[in-house]
């Protein structure tokens, strides 16, 4: 969803989501969001009964006064049957709202109206798949207005504004729909009718604005696939200009902004900064997904933004809010997710691409500050998953801490872990292939994988189902040119026992510094690097990679440790120097259980791993290279034992 000034409790205005402290303070501005209607928790997913039909076209005709809080006019909805003898459509729709009549080829059909939201209309024929049919359905009200106030009238400056936010289960209190995340409109037209005064705001392009009378109309379209809760209006006095984007492929975008006149001056600032941002992600990704229509904002009075397609509601021109609502874009509008679970696929994307925009333009230190603070947003507490647990939960939907914060997180460290190129080459990918549809996380998780060709199915177990975070303690030493590492971790939740990740570590001295990437894959793992100055300080991830925290740093005795933890048994290596097979022979006794082997080489990369469960035991090294390696063996106790061998 938008980029919402709360963070975590959305119903309280106790805590503010935390932001960059160098973030301009207008972006602070704390609204109290509207708690449940009664008449909310109806229909809180998919409604089963609107999946035997495909949406392919809305016409909406409204007329909105904003200084009242009321709705009248008409829905003309375009459909295709999924199904033989289908004699009723059913949509999600406010038993609240009044209709006055359905209309079908010029007759009046029946219809009923039960539960809270389940509207019912009866056809005079059954259809069979494939029909492409429609019908009219004209109401009025005053709409109940759900989840963060999905119908709200207000004021800024003495006028009246009215605007919608139907994010996530909104979209039923306003208008007849399929409440769910399964099916995207192909085209929509918006009508707004509205006092002469006033400007209305929507989705795609100004195609016709006419006076009648002592009103205005004002006809919107929008000709690419929408979801649902992405359909939007805001009334008031607007002025309006526009800012020109040049796009990668030649295009000059319009950038349309309808702001308030007390606000023009800020506005102009802001939306002229973005407009690199927005080259900056066409360029990045794949081209702006509307760049036959605009992109464009419209001021509001919620307090934060929501990234209505090709026309973001926001309520200020900060540079976090409108870069964030502009990535939404492309990962929440264009690729929308599939399930309230994985809403991370839109909030983890926007709030990363926010930060990426910070280090592209903002300089080391604003970069440094954006990554700091989400870090410890998500390690304030012990637990969470990006998965959403309840999805009946507005306030878990949209956590600040976890889909937000975390969900950003692990995009940053999947970047770290599969190398710029791959990263981005996969979510170029996965857009390309989930254009204007819907995605779930195995479907980014499969473009990662096929972009890299790692297995990513322990790091999401970990990072996505799981919970928690780990806490590393390093310690190290140094003999002449060989620097021991050891890495041992802990977890702050049960959930997950070991976070399996490539570990940034930084050596220094003598004026040097080299960066070191440890695969860490065990717990108490060793490694031994050769280095060619002397190191006088070590640094864990100082730029901030992982989430992680409470991390220690310390200098020891590892050659002796290494030693007392074999726990007095010997390792011989034989033939040394090898040419095929090396055997491991534990002498003093048999081996202590089953020991985990890996093969090092001289820069502390893993080449190959086992398991030894025999007091004599063969390792195949025929395909190494000839050079000095080294054996790693851990047993379950924490014992390591690291063993020097010469390849030939």
């Amino acid at each position: 969803m938008r980029f919402i000034l709360l963070f975590n409790t959305f119903f309280l205005c106790t805590l503010l989501f935390a932001q960059d402290l160098h973030d301009d303070l207008e972006d602070t501005v704390c609204k109290e969001a509207e708690a449940y209607s009664r008449h909310f928790e109806a229909a809180l997913t998919s409604n089963p009964l609107t999946e035997d039909y495909d949406l392919k076209y809305y016409r909406f005709e409204w007329y909105i006064d904003p200084a009242i809080y009321f709705i009248q006019g008409s829905a003309t909805v375009y459909f295709q049957t999924l199904a033989d003898d289908f004699a009723e459509i059913h949509f999600d729709f406010s038993t609240l709202m009044n209709i006055d009549s359905i209309l079908y080829h010029g007759q009046v059909l029946n219809y009923t109206q039960s539960g809270d939201y389940l509207l019912t209309i009866q056809l005079p024929t059954p259809l069979v798949a494939g029909t492409l049919d429609s019908l009219s359905i004209v109401y009025q009200g005053a709409p109940p207005s759900g989840g963060f106030g999905s119908f709200e009238q207000g004021n800024h400056g003495g006028i009246p504004i009215l605007w919608t936010l139907s994010e996530p289960f909104g979209t039923q209190d306003w208008w007849p729909c399929k409440n769910g995340l399964s099916d995207k409109i192909d085209s929509i037209d918006v009508i707004i009718t509205t006092p002469e005064a006033y400007r209305a705001a929507s989705n795609g392009v100004l195609i016709h604005e006419d006076t009648s009378g002592t009103d205005k109309i004002y006809h919107w379209q929008h000709n690419y696939p929408i979801t649902p809760y992405l359909v939007a209006i805001c009334v008031t006095n607007y002025v309006q200009y526009t800012d020109t984007v040049r796009l990668g492929n030649g295009t000059d975008l319009p950038m349309l902004n309808y702001v308030y006149p007390e606000s023009l001056t800020g506005a102009r600032a802001g939306t002229a900064d973005l407009v690199q941002v927005l080259q900056f992600f066409d360029s990045l990704f794949v081209i702006y997904p509307f760049h036959q229509e605009k992109y464009g904002h419209a001021q509001w009075g919620w307090g934060g933004g929501e990234e209505h397609q090709t026309m973001s509601f926001v309520v200020s021109f900060g540079w976090s809010l409108l870069s964030h609502e502009l990535a939404h874009q492309w990962f929440g509008d264009m690729v929308t997710c599939g399930s309230w679970e994985d809403i991370w696929l839109n909030e983890g994307f926007a709030t990363y691409l926010e930060g990426l925009s910070r280090e592209r333009f903002h300089d080391e230190a604003d970069w440094y500050a954006w990554r700091i603070n989400r870090v410890n947003i998500i390690t304030s507490q012990p637990g969470g998953s990006v998965k959403v647990s309840d999805t009946t939960s507005v306030n878990r939907i949209f956590s600040g801490r976890l889909s937000y914060s975390k969900g950003s997180y692990l995009l940053h460290m999947l970047r770290w872990k599969l190398g710029e190129a791959d990263f981005f080459q996969a979510l170029r990918d996965y857009l390309n292939d989930f254009e204007f549809d819907y995605a779930k996380t195995p479907d980014l998780k499969a473009h990662l994988e096929a972009a890299s060709g790692h297995d990513l199915t322990e790091y999401f177990d970990d990072w996505y189902y799981g919970e928690g975070f780990p806490r590393y303690a390093v310690t190290w030493e140094q003999e002449g040119n060989q620097f021991l590492i050891e890495l041992s971790q802990t977890t702050s939740h049960p959930s997950v026992d070991f976070f399996e990740m490539p570990v940034p570590v930084v050596l220094s001295g003598n004026g040097i510094d080299t960066t070191l990437r440890l695969e860490h894959i065990q717990n108490n793992q060793l490694f031994s690097i050769p280095v060619s100055f002397e190191v006088t300080s070590v640094q864990f991830d100082p730029a901030l990679w992982l989430i992680s925290n409470g991390n220690t740093v310390q200098e020891g005795d590892l050659t002796s440790a290494t030693r007392d933890l074999a726990h007095g048994t010997q390792v011989i290596l034989y033939p040394n120097p090898v040419k095929d097979v090396l055997q491991v022979v534990f002498e003093n006794g048999q081996a202590r259980g089953k020991f985990h082997w890996q093969i090092v080489n001289g820069l502390g990369q893993r080449l190959e791993t086992g398991i030894l469960q025999n007091d004599a035991s063969v390792i195949n090294v025929k395909d190494l290279t000839s050079g000095i390696y080294r054996l790693l063996l851990s047993d379950n106790d924490g014992g390591i034992d690291v063993v020097s061998f010469v390849k030939e």
